[in-house]
């Protein structure tokens, strides 16, 4: 008697890995896996009704995994029980070899196997999963559905529970070298970039190069070729008042033309429609827009209906891809030491960046970047020169450009007379000797300036 047991329990053993195996196979497998592997195997109704239903099928496997597991530590008992008399040894010798057991031949080797050779152990397994939750389906899901309403949440068979842990899976890829870094930031900026508004992407109102509505298509030429941009929003009494937009190639075919009035065309009577699209847009339905209407350049527009910014395509996609520079881009440095506590930032770093390098908190609801924040406390352009002291940081106006006095690069350093406070007292701020920017800031690196294309 003592045989059968033994030899039904190492049956339900080996059954049960083969299940386990089975179980990792199926999730390592998407849906499109089976259905490939079903044109191109024997068993191809059983794969194309797994890949219909996967849950349901791992849900079977599962079930009978688990009472076979548990047949075979019964059978196990008894077969010790007419050997051994106390039952304190029973219990225990029963439950170090059903826990070796099914450790070793249930749960971890046959579930790496599964893994390596998921194509194969399904190609083969295929018939008997179909079986099994033909048969024990319905109990299976009643099972599942007791459990559901227990422990309500999302069903355990499901891939991914959040986007958190989808992202988490992705770095912990990386660090394997399964995929390279370039491929883990676009997939993580593929989905931050859900969340992204035109505001964070565009190019401020202060910064856009525009054309007045009395320019003549040969002055606009120059300013096309001076500026190095390829289109300009036309504008009237002020930048408010967009009038269109001219393009390059348009002024450039009327010259090529060569017609004696040429030079007398006025700039409106080549401007194409403005698109305009609010501050507060998500930018991947702008972007979405801009492709259906066929559209390089949108003006953004504030809660209040004047003119923030535009935004352009160029801009749109290097939120998904990085910078892309072309040869008209001028490279200016995120941060540069300067030594002695002082560093030169660029005017468009933003806010939350500089607080990060020198560890403070440092945010501003109204305004994004190191030179709005200059722009804002000053309360009027800055120019060169001009020194602000905002959170214990001095920021002066280093370098400006362009008939708008464009601000380009600020310098910072800790407020002298808080350090001395600081020095004197004995406090150690987290701002006090900072010397490494935090991680995402070039550092001397050189980055194309965005700039209106």
């Amino acid at each position: 008697m003592i045989g059968v047991f033994l030899g039904i329990a190492v049956v339900l053993v080996a059954f049960g890995g083969l299940l386990a195996a089975t179980d990792a196979a199926l999730a390592a497998l998407s849906r499109v896996d089976l259905a490939d592997l079903a044109s191109r195997s024997r068993s191809r109704r059983s794969l194309l009704a797994i890949a219909d239903d996967v849950g349901a099928h791992v849900n079977a496997v599962n079930f009978l995994r688990v009472v076979s597991e548990t047949g075979a530590a019964v059978l196990v008992t008894l077969a010790l029980t007419i050997v051994i008399e106390e039952w304190w040894w029973v219990l225990l010798l029963s439950v170090l070899i059903m826990t070796a057991t099914s450790f070793v031949l249930v749960g971890s080797s046959p579930r790496s196997v599964g893994r390596a050779h998921a194509r194969g152990v399904i190609g083969f397994a295929a018939p008997l999963v179909r079986g099994i939750r033909v048969i024990l389906g319905p109990v299976a899901d009643l099972l599942v559905a007791i459990g559901n309403r227990v422990t309500p949440g999302r069903p355990s068979t499901a891939t991914f529970s959040s986007e958190e842990q989808l992202l988490s899976m992705v770095d912990e890829a990386t660090e394997a070298d399964v995929l390279e870094e370039d491929d883990r930031e676009l997939i993580h900026s593929i989905f931050e970039w859900g969340d992204t508004v035109v505001r964070e992407v565009m190019i401020p109102r202060t910064d856009m190069v525009t054309v007045d509505d009395d320019v003549t298509a040969g002055q606009a030429m120059g300013q096309f070729l001076r500026t190095g941009v390829s289109r300009m929003p036309v504008t009237g009494r002020d930048v408010d008042e967009v009038l269109g937009i001219l393009y390059l190639r348009d002024v450039a075919r009327l010259l090529h033309e060569g017609r004696r009035d040429s030079d007398a065309v006025l700039v409106t009577e080549l401007a194409r429609p403005a698109q305009f699209v609010p501050e507060s847009k998500k930018a991947d339905d702008t972007l979405r827009e801009m492709q259906r209407e066929a559209n390089h350049l949108a003006m953004v527009v504030d809660e209040y209906g004047g003119i923030a910014g535009l935004v352009t395509l160029e801009d749109l996609i290097e939120e998904l891809v990085g910078d892309i520079s072309d040869e008209y881009d001028r490279d200016v440095a995120d941060v540069t030491e300067l030594g002695e506590g002082r560093w030169r930032v660029r005017a468009a770093l933003a806010t939350d960046e500089l607080g990060d390098l020198f560890g403070i908190e440092l945010d501003d609801d109204d305004v994004d970047s190191v030179g709005g924040l200059l722009t804002k406390v000053l309360g009027r352009l800055p120019d060169v020169g001009s020194t602000v002291t905002v959170s214990g940081l001095v920021l002066t106006a280093e370098r400006t450009d362009g008939r708008r006095g464009r601000l380009r690069t600020v310098v910072v350093e800790r407020d002298p007379d808080l350090a001395d406070a600081e020095e004197a007292f004995g406090t150690d701020t987290p701002a006090a000797g900072v010397r490494t920017p935090a991680r995402g800031i070039r550092t001397g690196a050189r980055a194309p300036e965005k700039e209106q294309r």
